[in-house]
């Protein structure tokens, strides 16, 4: 029979922190119940969006009255204005973009990357094997590589280049399979799962100008290439060679196959492309009873990373017949690790480091990053002299903010040295976890085996060695006492002042009762996000922190369950909900343009996901507000019309994310995730979207396909400018 539950029936908000350590919310409380000011943050000024605060005390004055200018820390960024209208809410199943611009498909679902494969067929029909060479489902995170004339990594070049793209999972499957995800007394056909192993991990493809400043898939180029759910793979760093990794594939614990749920992504300023695993339980399951098969300490780490005894794979890629499938299992069925897939868990939820520019190269999983539900991995600007820096986030809820810095110092000279270069700069260093102090400023709570009590006698977890650290760096967290986190996502770091911001995309079971200053609104249901500043340079262990915007979804009626109050003022021109996907555009330097996508279900009966341009200015003053609920709480200087505006709202039922701009500023890449992903009738191609198939002006072989498919989308100006700008 056909199996119409949802593909991803993994909870990526279930709590598995049970830790007793502060919450942000917490944090901020506390530190404004004792009247405190956050000295030396880092605010906007009036005429900017998205500034951070300089908070003033809270108590007993509950107007609105903005707080005294701070001196900004940096000096003025090139004055920019937003050069396009702002697109209205809508729930056409479209990309609706500003007038003035145009829109192309580069690559969806299913597109074959080099000759001999057919064209994708909008029925399904494909065989699992040339998923090998097709383009993955669910584009996600993504970036832009310049390709030199003689294929070595161009930072400086637009016309050409390679880009990498991300695909995290396997959406319904509308576009996969003839009649949607089949499921026979629990068992799936090893022939969909196969597609659908290799429908997962990311895809690396040649793109060039064809004339203007659109983008081309170069089908065939050398440097086309799939990367998925069992390409071979090896480990660098700490844990590399640990027993809790050797398994039946890999006695010695250096061997890794595949990467899974692979969301946000990072690069390296020697042209290597970081794609991060997110929600790898999607792919893992445990027997019933393995309990009893383990050491105390195992079964504390595999609770705390979310894998009881008896939880059942969710994409059930583990029932099919054969050895090939059980590796998805991870129970204890041999005598020891090296005969069954006991640590096959372990193996996933890394950072993955790809050289786009050599298809032959192995993938690496840097362990000295961590492991836990990568969001990302945003790096800092790097500076010769100064070590590599590199921020995550651990996307669940009451999870952690970490940050790498890498013990060798960055030489420009190593651009172009592929994994080489990755061995220097992310095998060795250190992996911090955040602590956000309730007086506004903050630290980095180091995480090394043999320091602050992370040891073998640790109460919380025996730590054997620093490839265990890594390895459960949530449980370190724990220990150390890391600030728990509302769901952070995507991130960013403002190449014009070294400002780091994360968003945190919503709470929508929140109450009166509980309320607090970080989380003031009833019902959260539109998010809002954090930044910090460093302080004595990126690898400092000290910053200070604030929270500075609030999303908020304007059109819905006063009362509506998902709505939130509006206390950054926003408007129907530039009201958003669950901020996740951020970028900052650093052309050039000269300024810190950002981009804010969303990933909503609470304004959807009014708009569709969207994509908007902000001008994120210097730092200023903040403004301290009471909420009608009386709860008292600060944020960064309103914004306005003119500093923030909504650019695109994408297809119905999709995620507008993965963003990226050449370095001209006149090319835009960005993805549309699983559109029509909710309902669908295989028997007559009619699902809830038909993008991108029916997008106008489209005049590829992706023009008028039925089933809705995630996709990659070039964007240009019709006058060939600058994007936004």
């Amino acid at each position: 029979m056909q199996d119409k539950t949802p593909s991803v029936i993994y909870d990526d908000n279930e709590i598995v922190n049970h830790s007793s350590n502060a919450h942000f919310s917490d944090v901020l409380a506390a530190n404004l119940n004792r009247r405190s000011v956050l000295r030396g943050s880092v605010a906007t000024s009036a005429g900017v969006l998205l500034g951070s605060v300089g908070l003033t005390a809270c108590g007993g004055d509950d107007n609105n009255t903005p707080s005294t200018p701070s001196t900004p820390s940096t000096p003025p960024a090139k004055e920019l204005k937003l050069s396009f209208n702002s697109v209205p809410h809508t729930n056409a199943d479209l990309v609706t973009i500003a007038d003035g611009y145009e829109v192309s498909i580069l690559h969806a679902l299913g597109d074959p990357l080099h000759f001999g494969d057919t064209s994708w067929g909008d029925k399904g029909l494909e065989t699992a094997e040339s998923y090998q060479r097709r383009i993955g489902d669910g584009h996600d995170g993504m970036y832009y590589f310049g390709l030199s004339d003689d294929g070595k990594f161009d930072a400086g070049r637009s016309d050409r280049g390679l880009l990498c793209v991300n695909h995290e999972y396997v959406v319904a499957p509308y576009g996969l399979h003839a009649n949607g995800r089949t499921v026979t007394d629990g068992v799936r056909p090893a022939d969909e799962v196969i597609k659908e192993i290799y429908a997962h991990g990311a895809s690396v493809s040649e793109v060039k100008r064809n004339g203007g400043n659109a983008m081309e898939m170069v089908r065939g180029s050398k440097y086309n290439r799939r990367i998925h759910s069992e390409t071979p793979m090896v480990f660098g760093g700490p844990a590399a060679g640990n027993a809790k990794l050797v398994n039946k594939l890999s006695a010695d614990g250096k061997q890794a196959f595949g990467m899974n749920n692979n969301c946000a992504c990072g690069y390296t300023p020697w042209g290597t492309y970081l794609t991060c695993e997110e929600n790898f339980l999607n792919v893992i399951g445990r027997a019933e009873g393995d309990d009893a098969q383990r050491s105390e300490a195992e079964v504390v780490a595999l609770k705390r990373y979310g894998l009881p005894a008896g939880r059942k794979n969710p994409y059930l890629w583990d029932s099919p017949e054969g050895e090939r499938f059980q590796r998805w299992n991870s129970r204890v069925s041999g005598a020891a690790a090296k005969d069954d897939y006991r640590n096959i868990f372990n193996t996933f939820g890394w950072v993955v480091e790809i050289d786009p520019f050599r298809p032959d190269s192995t993938p690496v999983k840097r362990t000295y990053l961590g492991r836990f539900n990568h969001e990302g991995a945003w790096p800092a600007p790097a500076k010769a002299g100064e070590p590599i820096v590199i921020y995550s986030g651990d996307d669940a809820r009451n999870e952690y903010v970490f940050k790498f810095v890498s013990d060798a110092k960055w030489d420009p000279a190593d651009v172009n040295g592929g994994s080489a270069a990755g061995d220097k700069y992310l095998n060795k260093g250190k992996l911090y976890a955040a602590k956000f102090n309730d007086d506004g400023s903050g630290e980095w709570l180091e995480l090394t085996h043999g320091k602050n009590g992370i040891d073998a006698s640790n109460p919380v977890y025996p730590f054997a060695d620093q490839g265990d650290v890594v390895m459960h760096c949530r449980l370190a967290a724990d220990f150390r006492g890391a600030t728990k986190m509302d769901r952070p996502e995507w991130g960013g770091v403002n190449p014009l002042n070294n400002e780091v911001y994360m968003a945190m995309t919503n709470n929508s079971q929140r109450t009166a009762e509980n309320l607090n200053a970080a989380n003031p609104r009833v019902s959260n249901a539109n998010g809002q996000i954090v930044r910090w500043k460093e302080e004595g340079g990126q690898a400092g262990t000290k910053f200070q922190w604030d929270i500075y915007v609030f999303g908020s979804a304007t059109m819905l009626p006063e009362g509506h369950k998902n709505r939130s109050e509006n206390l950054s003022g926003l408007t129907a021109a530039n009201d958003f909900s669950s901020p996740d996907g951020l970028y900052f555009d650093g052309r050039a330097q000269e300024h810190g343009l950002l981009w804010i996508q969303t990933d909503d279900g609470a304004y959807t009966d009014v708009t569709n996901c969207m994509m908007l341009a902000a001008i994120p200015g210097e730092v200023g003053d903040g403004t301290k507000v009471t909420t009608k609920e009386g709860q008292q709480t600060i944020m960064g200087a309103k914004p306005t019309e003119d500093n923030i505006r909504r650019f695109l709202v994408g297809p119905f039922d999709c995620e507008i994310t993965g963003v990226v701009v050449t370095p001209d500023g006149k090319t835009l890449f960005f993805n549309v995730q699983h559109p029509g992903e909710d309902k669908g009738d295989f028997a007559t191609n009619t699902f809830t979207s038909h993008w991108p198939g029916n997008q106008p002006g489209i005049t590829s072989h992706h023009k008028g396909h039925k089933r809705p498919r995630s996709s990659t989308v070039v964007v240009t100006r019709t006058d060939g400018g600058v994007i936004a700008l």
